[in-house]
């Protein structure tokens, strides 16, 4: 018997019909979501016919999920198993890692890779921001998005066969260096990336895999064992054009 394999969805934006459909289709062992969810009930309330049907959920945040209260208590506070940011989890018979959020420019945008952060940790990040903007004591919500170095530090010790990302590898015009960096030390064979809303196939500049997902777009991974394929034969970076980025 087959194993159900990992069924990845591309930013919601509130939108889960397609992934209604994939599901009905064909059952997966785990869905995974790449941010952007703009959850207005929580998650498991949101996501209740999987739940109900023993199907595993696994997510990463977006910039868009700290916008409202009700978007941040609704994913980080409800299911906080299914948090795959800066973590290893097994799904489905694949080891997968995420790193969830966005760079930003007052703490650390390395387009390249080795552009030197600002702020390294949210302890700097904290530091910087005034008492009366604290939330909860701690960063503000449109903070809590932010990608720090010590975010892909916590999985210096792991290895993983796919990685899930918010932000995109060098793979899209609007990538970043330190996505592929991770990429290639984490040892995986595919990235997959939310975002920016685009539907592709491309590689890192070292050659790994890539598939960037549209919006509310549902993807089905390779099965374990089976790598995906090079879509660069070259092994130069298969990059996408875009005119702008995505909020």
């Amino acid at each position: 018997m087959t194993t159900p394999g990992i069924l990845f969805y591309g930013d919601p934006h509130g939108e889960w019909e397609p992934l209604r459909r994939a599901v009905a289709a064909r059952q997966p062992g785990v869905v995974v979501v790449l941010g952007d969810l703009d959850l207005e009930v929580p998650l498991r309330q949101q996501l209740g016919f999987l739940f109900e049907r023993n199907i595993g959920v696994a997510w990463i945040h977006g910039n868009h999920d700290v916008k409202t209260e009700a978007a941040y208590d609704g994913l980080f506070l409800d299911w906080p198993d299914g948090n795959l940011h800066a973590r290893v989890l097994p799904l489905a018979g694949q080891r997968v890692a995420g790193l969830g959020g966005i760079f930003k420019g007052r703490a650390w945008f390395p387009r390249h890779g080795d552009e030197p952060a600002r702020l390294r940790s949210r302890a700097d990040l904290l530091s910087t921001v005034p008492m009366q903007e604290q939330w909860r004591g701690d960063l503000p919500r449109y903070l809590r998005d932010t990608i720090l170095p010590e975010d892909p530090a916590r999985l210096r010790n792991a290895v993983a066969d796919i990685l899930v990302t918010h932000e995109a590898p060098t793979s899209h015009t609007h990538g970043f260096g330190a996505i592929d960096d991770l990429a290639r030390h984490l040892r995986v064979s595919l990235v997959v990336h939310g975002h920016q809303h685009q539907s592709y196939d491309g590689t890192t500049r070292d050659g790994i895999a890539v598939r960037g997902l549209g919006r509310a777009e549902a993807w089905w991974g390779p099965p374990p064992g089976l790598d995906p394929p090079r879509f660069n034969t070259s092994g130069r970076p298969h990059a996408i054009q875009t005119s702008g980025t995505k909020a």
